[in-house]
């Protein structure tokens, strides 16, 4: 019998996050959803409970909601083109390590997924400032005592149908999905994909930490085995 999962979900109010969710609620190996986020998602399923909190700095008073769970999947995010250093930083660094932290203290060993993405600099040194932003957050999140956490760097990612919260930029371009896979799979995933690898993870350890395309196409295929 496989295992039954109960798995957090943030940024569902986002299309990776949204797209994560949606694959995990439909799941038979997903016992319940738990979507934390400072918007509604507008998902609606039996296993799904969310709970809107504006400022996910401040987790006091939903730690005991949290606990119990066998993995969070991470996929909060915002784009660095147009956003202050500061408020990037904020948003992208310490919001996800105050979240992470509370995690890591209240439930027994649970898996930590993070979507990162592809180019993030884990020396922390290159001169792209979200690619170093992102490495040290990868890094930190080693440190807080998770069972595993893993860094997932999925390049474009192909929406699964019915999702509210697609950017027009992936409707424009889906198109070159088919091509780009062909030529070049490491940087070309699926929805789909990048959640069954999640939910693999979630089950199963595996001797990387950071997740890249090919690992991501990889995974999903053992866990549809």
């Amino acid at each position: 019998m496989k295992q039954k999962l109960k798995v957090i979900i943030t940024g569902a109010s986002g299309m990776v996050g949204e797209g994560v969710a949606q694959v995990c609620l439909e799941n038979p190996d997903i016992e319940k959803v738990l979507v934390v986020g400072r918007r509604p998602s507008g998902l609606v399923h039996s296993k799904l409970e969310e709970i809107i909190i504006p400022d996910l700095m401040d987790l006091s008073q939903i730690k005991e909601d949290l606990k119990g769970y066998d993995a969070c999947f991470f996929c909060l995010g915002i784009s660095s083109v147009g956003i202050d250093a500061e408020d990037y930083y904020r948003t992208t660094y310490t919001l996800t390590i105050k979240f992470a932290e509370v995690l890591a203290g209240l439930n027994t060993a649970p898996v930590f997924c993070y979507v990162s993405g592809a180019g993030t600099d884990r020396s922390e040194k290159g001169r792209i400032r979200w690619a170093r932003v992102k490495g040290k957050t990868e890094n930190d999140l080693t440190q807080l005592g998770f069972r595993k956490v893993y860094g997932f760097r999925p390049g474009f990612i192909r929406p699964i149908k019915g999702l509210s919260h697609t950017s027009k930029y992936y409707r424009y371009v889906k198109w070159m999905f088919p091509i780009g896979r062909k030529l070049y799979p490491t940087g070309f995933c699926t929805m789909e994909e990048l959640a069954l690898s999640m939910i693999y993870l979630a089950k199963n350890d595996f001797e990387k930490q950071v997740i890249s395309g090919l690992d991501i196409i990889s995974l999903a295929q053992k866990e549809k085995a």
